[in-house]
């Protein structure tokens, strides 16, 4: 597997996180799946150093660095309450020295944990929206900028999971990490939320050697990363000629499906590896469904990228109580 050509430009990037992120095989969980024991390996960005670790780290040292170059003190992003990129915001400013505001949709007093509590205990402020849609936030994140610009703060308003081409050169440069680190891999597997992840991804690897699963997170998910991976590379990149699954979601982005438990569950159990819900977990489940329907083969080598997302757990009470209920007793 080969890079597919030279990127755009690279803009300011900022050291943010632990650089090469470890990759590990995962022998007991391929075995499981019926692949060989040399086939499976997990490329760890829950293990990045920054706020908890995750994918959205990549993603933020070039956004933020643009941010900076442009002298902003303060940013302004949006998402789900439970959203990993807020909290790593919120932690990229905590260790900046940046305020952070975070736009969510939604009321106070909701679910208190998970990454709501991180989000406070990095110093961010949140602003709750209340009853809005997804596209509605970015026009509210340019009212709270433009309102904090009168205020005499200079903002920058990041966008929602990161993905943009400034973002998606983080996982330009992850793809041609992997390239040097395993050379023969055939597929990286990835959850494909806001389309930046998979999008430098594709743009590193080929679309060929990619198979994003749908979380649910955007509309029209194999238009969004072809025309992110396209303004990326600076090649053509045709949402036809993308690998997507779009099995994984279930009834919303929020809902635990049953395949997603049980890839928690059995992930967990094979390798001593904590999965999320709503990304990680779903494209677990996905990456099964692929082997079960002859997408992955054994003797091919799968790179499974764990994007992170450990925080929204437990801020999911869905999945607390189902697997809080398969605790064991002895006797």
């Amino acid at each position: 597997m080969t890079a597919t050509g030279p990127t755009s430009s690279a803009p300011h990037r900022v050291a943010l996180g632990t650089w090469p992120s470890p990759l590990e095989p995962a022998p007991r969980l391929a075995a499981v799946l019926g692949l060989g024991k040399e086939d499976l390996w997990f490329k760890r960005d829950d293990l990045v150093g920054l706020g908890g670790g995750g994918n959205k780290t990549r993603k933020l040292e070039f956004t933020v660095a643009s941010a900076l170059a442009a002298g902003a003190d303060t940013l302004v992003t949006v998402g789900a309450p439970q959203s990993n990129h807020a909290r790593l915001t919120a932690a990229a400013g905590a260790r900046l020295g940046l305020d952070v505001v975070l736009v969510f949709p939604g009321y106070p007093g909701g679910t208190r944990s998970g990454n709501i509590t991180l989000d406070a205990l990095f110093g961010a402020r949140v602003h709750w929206a209340g009853k809005v849609a997804r596209e509605q936030l970015d026009e509210i994140a340019r009212g709270i900028a433009n309102q904090l610009r009168k205020d005499g703060a200079h903002p920058a308003v990041i966008p929602f999971g990161g993905s943009s081409p400034v973002g998606a050169q983080g996982y330009v440069r992850a793809g041609e990490e992997l390239l040097s680190q395993l050379p023969g891999a055939h597929t990286s597997v990835v959850a494909l939320g806001s389309g930046g992840t998979m999008a430098g991804l594709v743009a590193a690897l080929g679309s060929e050697h990619v198979l994003g699963i749908d979380t649910g997170a955007v509309a029209e998910p194999a238009n969004v990363v072809s025309s992110l991976a396209t303004d990326t590379s600076g090649q053509t990149i045709a949402a036809e000629g993308l690998h997507i699954r779009t099995d994984q979601v279930g009834e919303d982005y929020a809902h635990l499906t049953e395949a997603t438990a049980d890839a928690i569950e059995l992930t967990a159990r094979t390798e001593g590896v904590v999965l999320d819900p709503t990304y990680t977990g779903r494209a677990m489940a996905g990456l099964i469904a692929a082997v079960r329907d002859g997408m992955i083969l054994r003797g091919q080598t799968t790179v499974f990228w764990h994007t992170g997302g450990l925080p929204g757990l437990f801020g999911h009470p869905h999945a607390l109580q189902r697997f809080e209920s398969t605790l064991r007793q002895y006797p």
